[in-house]
């Protein structure tokens, strides 16, 4: 049976269908919230039934690159549940390859994957927080790269460590009216197998887990989060050097 109220807070979260946007919303709803469930694979909408048992969820099948796609789920999110109070922005992995083989091609379609997609979420969703006057939170999903760039990801790594200029000024723009964006740098996470040549160079010797992911996000959107905002959080493990 339902327990969920119409008091119960709204979450948005996109590429949710599997990993860790799936325990991310597995984790938001047993917090108590309200979901919205978007992924390019019909997956999302199995999760979305599975998750409806316990908490009102939706699910859509679309690309956090089209923003047509991005319209409707947030305008069917508001219109359905009637307010928005979280947005977990996570996506797909953007193109590899050598440095300066990488086409031009793939490098506008990181800037929609990696970038655009926060761009666009946040112009659709930041407006209907602010009129409703509660304040709000965003969280991308970023990478432990964005900081320490790696010739392995050189789009993600160039581009996400331009989400984190972003999300500075988003929180410089938003904080007044309490609405609050924050990034999760991801190290190793268990859903792709590692080397152990990489896991010996990770202090706690592991890959983490897409629990952990979920957890940290889920702390970030909560109150007890309230004064973190324009941050970037590692959860690699140790892996990265920089202070």
């Amino acid at each position: 049976m339902n327990h969920k109220t119409t008091d119960s807070p709204v979450a948005i979260v996109t590429a949710a269908s599997r990993g860790m946007g799936s325990a991310i919303a597995r984790e938001l709803a047993t917090r108590g919230y309200r979901l919205a469930l978007m992924s390019r694979s019909d997956d999302v909408l199995k999760l979305a039934d599975e998750l409806a048992e316990t908490t009102p969820s939706l699910g859509f099948t679309g690309s956090v690159a089209e923003k047509e796609d991005l319209e409707r789920l947030v305008a069917t999110a508001l219109d359905h549940f009637g307010r928005i109070d979280a947005v977990v922005n996570n996506t797909g992995h953007a193109s590899k390859g050598d440095l300066l083989e990488i086409t031009d091609e793939d490098w506008h379609a990181g800037l929609d994957l990696l970038i655009l997609n926060t761009v666009r979420m946040a112009r659709l969703v930041a407006p209907i927080m602010e009129r409703e006057g509660s304040g709000g939170a965003f969280v991308n999903i970023s990478t432990f790269a964005a900081f320490e760039p790696s010739l392995d990801f050189p789009v993600s790594s160039a581009l996400r460590a331009a989400l984190g200029s972003f999300t500075k000024m988003f929180a410089d723009r938003y904080g007044p009216v309490g609405i609050r964006m924050n990034n999760v740098l991801p190290g190793y996470i268990e859903t792709y197998k590692t080397p152990n040549a990489i896991l010996e160079s990770i202090p706690l010797k592991r890959q983490g887990s897409v629990e952990e992911i979920a957890n940290t996000v889920a702390f970030l959107l909560s109150n007890d989060a309230g004064y973190i905002s324009g941050q970037n959080i590692r959860v690699d493990g140790g892996l990265t050097r920089s202070v």
